[in-house]
C-alpha cells in the first residue's frame, strides 16, 4: 500500500514541474486524492461491496471533481494533472504511467450489459484536456490523445489522435515526414504542429516533393543502364537538372513570418 503511495506521488513530482515537495502533493493535488480513494472504493467494489464502493466514488467526485466509478481497473503511475470535469467509466482500463488532463471522458457507447463499453489504455498514454474516448477499444502504449479529440476507434501504439472526429496520425509516417522535411531544408512543423489547414498543405507539399525526388532517382537510373548498353545513341540531355533546387526561403515567405 505504501509503496504504491510513494510511486503515485514520485509520478507526480516528475511529471508536474509545480509540483514541489511530497507533502504538496499529498495534500494539495485532486488527482492524487481521486486515486487514493478510489483504491478504497475498487477494494469494496470487487468485494461485494457494491453500494460501499459507488458511495465512496461519490465523495470523491464531490470532493475532488473527478469521477472514477469503483468499477474501473487502474494501475500504477497515474497522474491526473488539474482533474476537474474527468469521467472515468466502469469498464475501464487504465494501465501503468498515463496521464490524464482535465475534462477527459473514458465513456462508452454501448447499452449492452457486461459488454466492455469504456476503453483501454496502455501504459505511458497522455490524454490530453477535454478530449472523449468512447467505445470499448485500445488505445495502444505510447499513444496520444489530443486535446479536444472525439477518439471513437482503436489508437496504435505510438500514433497520435487529434480532431473530431479523431485521425489517426501513425508515428512512422510522422517520422519519415520529418526527416525528408529537414533533409530538405523546410519543416512544416517549424511553422504549427497543429492540424490546421496550412499545416496540413505544407505536409502535402513535403510528401509530394519526397515522391518526385524518389521517382526522379529511378528515371536517372534507368537513363544511366540505357546509356552503358554498348550501340545505344546517347539519350542523356545534356541539359538535365542534376542538383536538387528546393527553395525552403521563398516557402517561408510564401506563408508568413
Amino acid at each position: 500500500m505504501f509503496s504504491r503511495l510513494r510511486a503515485d506521488i514520485r509520478c507526480i513530482l516528475e511529471r508536474d514541474p509545480a509540483a514541489r515537495s511530497a507533502w504538496e502533493v499529498m495534500t494539495l493535488y485532486p488527482g492524487f486524492h481521486a486515486v487514493v480513494l478510489h483504491r478504497w472504493a475498487h477494494a469494496c467494489w470487487t468485494h461485494g461491496f457494491k453500494w460501499g464502493g459507488r458511495f465512496i466514488s461519490q465523495f470523491a467526485r464531490w470532493v475532488t471533481g473527478i469521477e472514477i466509478h469503483p468499477g474501473a481497473t487502474i494501475g500504477q503511475g497515474l497522474f491526473i494533472d488539474h482533474g476537474m470535469g474527468v469521467v472515468i467509466g466502469e469498464m475501464a482500463e487504465i494501465h501503468d504511467n498515463v496521464t490524464i488532463y482535465q475534462g477527459v471522458t473514458l465513456g462508452g457507447t454501448s447499452l449492452a450489459r457486461g459488454a466492455k463499453r469504456h476503453p483501454t489504455l496502455g501504459n505511458g498514454v497522455i490524454v490530453g484536456a477535454n478530449a472523449s474516448i468512447l467505445g470499448g477499444f485500445t488505445v495502444g502504449a505510447g499513444a496520444r490523445v489530443g486535446s479536444g479529440a472525439v477518439v471513437t476507434k482503436p489508437v496504435p501504439a505510438g500514433a497520435t489522435a487529434v480532431g473530431n472526429p479523431a485521425r489517426v496520425i501513425e508515428a512512422a509516417a510522422a517520422a519519415r515526414r520529418e526527416e525528408t522535411a529537414s533533409r530538405m531544408g523546410f519543416s512544416a512543423y517549424g511553422v504549427t504542429q497543429n492540424d490546421d489547414p496550412l499545416s496540413q498543405a505544407m505536409r502535402g507539399l513535403i510528401d509530394n516533393a519526397s515522391g518526385q525526388e524518389h521517382q526522379i532517382a529511378l528515371l536517372w537510373q534507368a537513363i544511366e543502364k540505357l546509356s552503358a548498353h554498348p550501340g545505344t545513341r546517347d539519350c542523356v540531355p545534356g541539359d538535365a537538372a542534376r542538383d536538387e533546387c528546393f527553395e525552403a526561403d521563398k516557402l517561408t515567405q510564401l506563408i508568413g513570418k
